[in-house]
C-alpha cells in the first residue's frame, strides 16, 4: 500500500502536493490525465471503502454534489487503501443564508438514506450505549464519568430513526458555489441519528430550543468520543461538562458552547 498504487489510475496519474489536515489518512492533490483530483490513502478495510464508494455513487445519482471516486484503469473505485476523488470547486459557507442551504442539503441526504446499512466496523451513538468500541471510537480509553455523560446525551436520541450522517459537516468540508452545495470528506460518514449532523451555525436546520439543546449535547459528546486523546478534545471537554446531563439546557448558554463542534479543526482526515 502506498504511492505505487497510483499507477493503477494510468500513466496520466501524477501527484502534485500534500494537503493539510490529514491525520488518519494521507491526503495529496493529484492530476488524473490533467484533471485536478484528491488522493486519500488510509488503512480502512475494503468493505469500509466499498460502503463509502457505493454511498457517494447513490447520492450522485440522486442529484447531489459529492466527490464520486474516480475509477482505476480497470474500473475499481479504490485499490490498496487508495481512493481518488475529483477536486470540488467552491468555498466554505459564510452567511446565514449559506448555512440554510447546507441544512437543506443535509436533510436531503438524511431523507435519501433512511434504512441504509451501517458502515462496516462502525457503531452508532445508540449502539455505544452498550458497546465500547467502533472504528474511530474507543470508550475504554475515556474516563468512566466522561463515558457516562456521553451515554446520557446519546440516550435521549436513541428512539429516533437512523440514516447516513456525514459525521463532520464543518466549514472545511463544505464547498459552495452559486448553484450548489458540495460536501467533501466522507471519511466519518456512518449510520446514526440525523440530529448529529443538524447542529449548525445560526440554527440553520431550524431545531426548536429543546431539540437543539439535546442534539447539541449528543453532537458534542460524539465529537469528544471520536477525537479523545487529541489536545482539542480533552481541553474542550470542559465545555460539554458545563451542560446539565439531566436536562436539555446548557448551564452556560453562551454562543461558544453552541458553536463548539464547528470551531474544531478537522480530525482524522
Amino acid at each position: 500500500m502506498g504511492w505505487d498504487a497510483l499507477r493503477l489510475w494510468g500513466q496520466g496519474a501524477v501527484r502534485v502536493e500534500a494537503l493539510a489536515g490529514g491525520i488518519a489518512n494521507d491526503i495529496w492533490s493529484v492530476r488524473i490525465h490533467g484533471t485536478p483530483a484528491v488522493r486519500r490513502l488510509g488503512a480502512r478495510s475494503d468493505a469500509d471503502l466499498a460502503w463509502e464508494a457505493e454511498l457517494l455513487q447513490y447520492l450522485d445519482q440522486a442529484g447531489l454534489t459529492v466527490p464520486v471516486p474516480i475509477p482505476t484503469a480497470d474500473g475499481r473505485l479504490f485499490a490498496e487503501g487508495l481512493m481518488v476523488m475529483p477536486y470540488m470547486e467552491g468555498g466554505p459557507p459564510e452567511t446565514e443564508a449559506d448555512w440554510h442551504c447546507v441544512a437543506e442539503t443535509l436533510r436531503q441526504i438524511l431523507d435519501l438514506t433512511q434504512g441504509w446499512p451501517q458502515r462496516p466496523g462502525w457503531r452508532s451513538s445508540s449502539d455505544l450505549l452498550h458497546a465500547e468500541t467502533g472504528t474511530k471510537v474507543d470508550l475504554t480509553a475515556m474516563p468512566l464519568e466522561v463515558v457516562a455523560r456521553c451515554r446520557v446525551a446519546w440516550a435521549r436520541l436513541s428512539s429516533h430513526p437512523t440514516c447516513v450522517v456525514h459525521g463532520d459537516p464543518n466549514p472545511g468540508n463544505i464547498r459552495m458555489t452559486a448553484g450548489r452545495v458540495a460536501l467533501i470528506d466522507w471519511d466519518e460518514a456512518h449510520v446514526d441519528v440525523p440530529d448529529l449532523d443538524l447542529v449548525l451555525p445560526h440554527n440553520a436546520a431550524g431545531l426548536d430550543g429543546d431539540a437543539h439543546d439535546i442534539a447539541w449535547q449528543a453532537s458534542a459528546a460524539w465529537e469528544a468520543a471520536v477525537c479523545w486523546g487529541d489536545d482539542y478534545a480533552t481541553s474542550d471537554w470542559q465545555r460539554f461538562e458545563r451542560s446539565d446531563p439531566d436536562s436539555s439546557r446548557s448551564v452556560d448558554d453562551s454562543p461558544v458552547h453552541r458553536s463548539w463542534p464547528y470551531d474544531a479543526p478537522t480530525h482524522g482526515k
